[in-house]
């Protein structure tokens, strides 16, 4: 899909992968539809967007609550007359061994990694199908792909997410909504900084002390493959996949 012109909501906007993706897609001519807990941050974005001459309005939205996830597409949907991308981006993370982790803290990552998704996918499906199709990217990670102790909870929540969005893709493809799952390695952001969980643990993790350790990629680059799984719509995007001039 072309994105210029197009209006696409970005969850988890205000910050790393969001914020660089919203940026990119400015630059390409999106109409955008933000949305992240930090209502300063979003809306220094949409000021600064919108001064290069993009269409977007900011919605502060606490993703892990299903109230706010709907209102905030129908918002959207009030805005710019239509939807044509999701991209579900705003995340957590969290380390902990399963035998001392409280579930507690699982149960709020279930809520902002799956649950945010489905809501807004939930919301913006019947509004894609009346426009006659759209596209939904569900930003995952690969350490749902692996197993690294100490990691399990949070890739549990990527590893549902995944199987959600081929289950997706195939129960929405004669509605022309096409579903892709994207894959990021490590990122340079504040992302484990903000993680749940052991403190201990997560300080290893992001000094490359754990087995978790492994390239590590910027969030404009981990924006040019979301930019490039637009473009070319494969069912799932990988960061070492082939370029095509991004």
């Amino acid at each position: 899909m072309n994105v210029r012109d197009k209006v696409v909501i970005v969850t988890g906007a205000s910050e790393g992968i969001g914020l660089a993706a919203a940026r990119l897609l400015a630059a390409d001519g999106a109409r955008l539809a933000l949305a992240a807990r930090s209502e300063e941050n979003l809306r220094t974005l949409a000021a600064e967007l919108e001064r290069s001459g993009t269409d977007v309005a900011a919605f502060p939205t606490d993703l892990r609550r299903e109230d706010q996830t709907r209102r905030m597409v129908e918002q959207a949907f009030a805005r710019f007359g239509r939807i044509d991308v999701l991209i579900n981006n705003a995340g957590q993370g969290m380390a902990g061994f399963l035998e001392h982790a409280p579930v507690e803290d699982y149960l709020r990552l279930v809520e902002l990694n799956l649950f945010g998704p489905v809501w807004a996918m939930q919301a913006v499906i019947p509004l894609m199908r009346r426009a006659g199709g759209g596209l939904i990217l569900n930003v995952s990670s690969m350490v749902s792909k692996m197993h690294i102790p100490g990691l399990g909870y949070y890739a549990s929540t990527k590893a549902a997410l995944n199987v959600l969005s081929e289950t997706a893709r195939y129960e929405l493809a004669g509605d022309n909504i096409r579903v892709i799952a994207v894959f990021p390695r490590a990122t340079a952001t504040d992302f484990g900084k903000n993680s749940r969980g052991d403190q201990a643990l997560r300080q290893r993790q992001r000094s490359g002390a754990h087995p978790s350790a492994m390239i590590v990629d910027s969030a404009e680059h981990v924006a040019r493959c979301i930019g490039r799984a637009i473009d070319l719509e494969p069912a799932e995007q990988y960061m070492d996949d082939p370029g095509t001039g991004r």
